[in-house]
């Protein structure tokens, strides 16, 4: 993975010796916002979504990790509560590295440090253009953003691999389940999107709004 990308072996097998391996069911909480927990997860295996929710349990997602991606890595940096939760999209197993033990493997190894720092600039990055949408674009540019960014090239086609429901699409997009099946409903008409074994094919470019 890209944290621990470049160390030798040795350094590798000392890390992970720290580490304990935890599985989780489908739908499980990780994490929840405003835990005390200060632990790095690892995906082994399995996907979870990252994402924030109110007392009324409207959600918004900030992301998705799969295999070899982390989590919960702020906590290893600061004495503060969890800023999101955690949920699994399906059975994960992962490492967990707590704080103390990767201190103790950041004074020895500091290589670790530039790794973690790259990959903060680069989630703040994100998050900040996610930001940028949420707040400069109306509906339907999130709800394309999202897919032209969740989509990946097959052949000659844009295939989004992920199986998506309308709701999870709002989730990410901030807007309601309607609004977000009434955009995909015209843009499926429209000849732009498909669905193919359950899973979304833009099959020309978007149109520039809706």
């Amino acid at each position: 993975m890209s944290l621990f990308s470049g160390l030798p072996d040795p350094t590798l097998d000392i890390i992970s010796s720290h580490a304990g391996v935890k599985t989780f069911p489908k739908g499980a909480i990780v994490i929840n916002e405003g835990d005390e927990t200060q632990s790095l997860y690892i995906v082994l295996s399995g996907k979870v979504k990252i994402y924030l929710s109110d007392d009324e349990g409207k959600e918004i997602m900030l992301d998705t990790h799969g295999p070899d991606e982390y989590f919960g890595e702020l906590a290893l940096l600061e004495d503060a509560p969890r800023s999101a939760s955690v949920m699994t999209m399906e059975p994960c197993k992962f490492l967990v590295l707590s704080k103390t033990d990767f201190k103790e493997c950041l004074l020895e190894y500091p290589d670790i440090a530039l790794h973690l720092l790259k990959e903060l600039a680069s989630r703040v990055r994100q998050l900040t253009e996610n930001v940028k949408s949420l707040a400069l674009m109306d509906v339907y540019g999130r709800v394309a953003r999202t897919l032209l960014n969740l989509a990946a090239e097959e052949g000659e086609k844009l295939v989004i691999a992920q199986q998506l429901t309308h709701q999870d699409i709002a989730n990410r997009v901030g807007a309601s389940r309607e609004m977000v099946s009434r955009i995909l409903k015209d843009l499926a008409n429209g000849g732009y999107i498909k669905i193919e074994n359950k899973r979304i094919v833009i099959n020309k470019k978007l149109p520039p709004d809706w």
